[in-house]
């Protein structure tokens, strides 16, 4: 049996491994297995600040009396902001050693700015500042794609997100180069950036499962479970095929399949954290299959669903349409709730109850 086989991949595949997690004790357990990277959203945020809470509402109430005229938001954001820095310190290693590629922390934009392009480039280069291992996370939306452009091109190197799709993918990559060539143009370095774009490769087989209930569709269950990881092996043939220098990222995990399925290829996984301690936990030892395609029978059943074909298709929706597709809006809602959530521990900060 592996005693590691999170370990044995990244040290015998290209594959890295990031942590879906900025939690300290999991992000160090994390890295201890190989992890060169972690993330940070709106609902990984508020888990942080819940896991030692305590700590964080001391630090509410500092931040409240040091900056009175502050909001309950601004408040939550500044906490959002340290729990990250703190977070990045513990991949400065990786992030020299792999020369900016690794070792960074992805912090998100907040949700609430996600019609407004200029306000994301904004915060992409606010959160870029923070520490030098940074890299912020951007929505795959309309807007979200004009932003990714512009804040690569001035140099700030981008995780997109609320990305679940062929198209979506592979727009977001297309619009991180052009600000890559825009930056080079400029004279501006990129060979230190280490953009990726991020699939969340569960959250396509969420909205798969939902469809199918809604609508009645008759598909074998077990190949709801190879939607995600489909779209993923599609969207990495485009990207090398088109040289992007964004890699491909993978993400809400919901089954073995998308991290078995996908192991080998020049990419980063970056399951939770109880996700890797199941992987850990299973002896698997991995074996590079990123390019053995899906059985064409399970793809061709999922093609039955007609949300299936858009997401899978390199031009199955064009980016005004990201927008309404329904895992867009599905975690669009589920971050911008965590966000409310995090307002609600500040204001019982603020304005205890009687």
């Amino acid at each position: 049996m592996n005693p590691s086989p999170l370990r044995t991949m990244t040290e015998t595949t290209p594959t890295a491994l990031w942590n879906d997690s900025c939690t300290m004790s999991e992000l160090a357990a994390a890295i201890g297995w190989g992890a060169v990277g972690a993330t940070c959203n709106p609902v990984i945020a508020l888990a942080a600040i819940r896991s030692d809470l305590p700590r964080w509402l001391g630090r509410i109430a500092e931040i409240a009396a040091e900056k009175p005229t502050l909001s309950e938001s601004q408040i939550g954001w500044q906490v959002v902001e340290e729990v990250s820095v703190e977070a990045a310190k513990l991949l400065e290693p990786a992030f020299g050693e792999h020369a900016g590629r690794n070792g960074r922390l992805s912090m998100q934009t907040d949700p609430r700015l996600h019609r407004d392009a200029g306000a994301l480039v904004e915060q992409a280069e606010h959160f870029a500042s923070l520490a030098p291992n940074v890299i912020v996370k951007i929505p795959a939306t309309s807007v979200g794609i004009e932003a990714i452009e512009e804040a690569t091109a001035r140099g700030v190197s981008i995780n997109v997100t609320v990305s679940f799709t062929v198209s979506q993918a592979v727009e977001a990559g297309a619009a991180i180069q052009r600000g890559l060539d825009r930056r080079r143009a400029e004279g501006g370095d990129t060979a230190s950036m280490g953009p990726v774009v991020t699939i969340m490769v569960g959250r396509l087989d969420d909205w798969m499962k939902t469809v199918v209930e809604r609508d009645g569709i008759d598909i074998e269950p077990e190949h709801l479970e190879w939607a995600g990881v489909a779209a993923f092996k599609r969207a990495y043939g485009v990207f090398r095929e088109r040289g992007y220098q964004a890699r491909l990222l993978a993400a809400a995990y919901r089954n073995q399949l998308q991290w078995t399925e996908l192991v080998g290829g020049d990419i980063v996984l970056s399951p939770p954290f109880a996700w890797q301690e199941r992987f850990q936990a299973s002896g698997y030892e991995p074996v590079a299959r990123i390019d053995e395609p899906v059985d064409p029978d399970v793809v061709a059943s999922l093609q039955t669903i007609p949300d299936f074909v858009r997401a899978y298709e390199v031009g199955g929706m064009t980016p005004r349409e990201f927008d309404d597709f329904g895992a867009t809006r599905v975690t669009l809602r589920q971050f911008l709730e965590a966000d409310e959530a995090l307002d609600h521990i500040v204001r019982d900060v603020l304005v205890p109850a009687p």
